[in-house]
């Protein structure tokens, strides 16, 4: 199993866009054949600090993933440009 862990923090303003933003590419991803779940979470106490946890069957799901329409249009044209910063971290399950 492969995991993803993307932070995103929000720049300020963009909130509520990258949010709306956020649940279309969830469902999108969750409809993919390789991905088991797709969860956001916001940090508590704030608005702007956004964790996502994507897991799927393997990396190669995920290299994908990371190919889809979706995955374009979404991210990297319209949830990239209204963050502050973005990191993404990939885990795997140990044998």
């Amino acid at each position: 199993m492969f995991l993803a862990l993307a932070q995103y923090t929000i720049a300020e303003g963009n909130e509520a866009d990258v949010l709306a933003l956020v649940a279309e590419l969830a469902s999108a991803s969750r409809a993919e054949p390789g991905c088991l779940a797709f969860d956001a979470y916001l940090k508590l106490g704030t608005d702007r600090d956004l964790v996502l946890i994507e897991r799927y069957r393997s990396e190669a799901d995920f290299g994908l993933h990371r190919e889809t329409e979706h995955f374009a249009r979404l991210v990297l044209g319209q949830i990239v440009p209204l963050l502050e910063k973005r990191s993404v971290e990939s885990w795997v399950l140990p044998d």
